[in-house]
């Protein structure tokens, strides 16, 4: 007995010495530190403001938890946002295939069963393919953007008028006919240039950035926003990326840089300025919630009237390192 536990010990040794010590990031579970990470910020934002609205982008395996339905998570949301559900999953302007769209369906209509709003922004800029885009969410109960540029610097010109124009005010995400998903404010001279292009519209949802440059909008601009060109009001919803830290934003610090601090893993080679993080990280969350200057309490402190949160999907990167 004794020399069997002496040859289980060499094995053993000789096991973790060539370095295969099961570290704590093996046994991360990647899906459910999301999961968390989004009810977390649900919580905090919903102790203050009951009716702020959680709405995660991508990331749709997260309804399913070990086959079962994620009762927690998807209680924690208010919607699921999807992009490129029919166009724009491979190529921009190009069918998404029909096995990937089928594989998006099957979790975004669990969503949906829960009584959650699916909006979809599909990426397609003929004219043609934008009223497709439009016609085939319609058709499931899904609102949609069909976006003529992925970078999301335009207001559409098609269709006019605008899918589904409702001239009623909107207070809840169910309410929502249909959405403008507009980020990038480079095509605008002014923050009030912008304000004005907004108000001019008649979309039940403006999904933007919550600052100008690297101003905040204040409260009676994010108000200035809400008014439709038809009279009604619109929800605005404030974009927040929680999955890569972005080198443009009010928390990022000169000396950091990849590997520095220790949960900024490494930039996307797709996004410049954008950088993989350990979201579990409690550093990182205490950036996103929790503290007085977090970035979810600008955006409540802005009175927006929910969050879009995304890179929920950046899961998907620590599983397949």
């Amino acid at each position: 007995m004794r020399t069997n536990l002496t040859f289980i010990l060499l094995i053993l040794i000789t096991w973790f010495s060539c370095g295969n010590i099961i570290t704590d990031t093996d046994q991360i579970d990647y899906r459910q530190e999301m999961r968390t990470f989004v009810q977390s910020i649900s919580e905090h934002a919903k102790k203050q403001d009951p009716n702020f609205m959680i709405i995660p982008q991508n990331g749709h395996e997260l309804v399913l938890k070990k086959g079962l339905v994620a009762k927690n998570y998807l209680s924690a949301i208010d919607g699921l946002a999807q992009e490129n559900l029919f166009f724009g999953y491979i190529e921009d302007d190009q069918p998404t295939p029909v096995t990937a769209t089928n594989n998006m369906l099957k979790l975004l209509n669990i969503g949906q069963e829960a009584g959650k709003t699916i909006m979809v922004t599909d990426y397609c800029s003929t004219t043609y393919k934008m009223n497709q885009s439009y016609v085939q969410n319609e058709a499931i109960g899904y609102i949609s953007f069909a976006a003529p540029d992925r970078n999301l610097t335009v207001i559409p010109t098609v269709p006019s008028p605008i899918h589904n124009v409702n001239n009623q005010s909107v207070e809840q995400l169910s309410d929502a006919r249909n959405f403008l998903y507009l980020l990038n404010k480079s095509e605008f001279d002014s923050k009030m240039d912008f304000i004005s292009a907004i108000q001019s519209t008649n979309y039940d949802v403006l999904i933007t950035d919550a600052f100008y440059d690297e101003e905040i909008f204040t409260p009676q601009e994010v108000e200035q926003l809400r008014q439709k060109a038809n009279g009604g009001q619109r929800l605005v919803i404030s974009y927040m990326s929680i999955g890569e830290a972005e080198d443009y934003r009010f928390y990022w610090q000169e000396s950091w840089d990849e590997g520095e601090p220790d949960w900024l893993v490494e930039e996307n080679p797709n996004w410049e300025g954008n950088y993989k993080v350990k979201y579990w990280d409690p550093d990182w969350q205490e950036i996103i919630v929790g503290a007085d200057n977090a970035y979810l309490q600008k955006i409540l402190d802005a009175n927006f009237d929910g969050v879009y949160l995304d890179i929920i999907d950046g899961f998907q990167y620590f599983e397949n390192r």
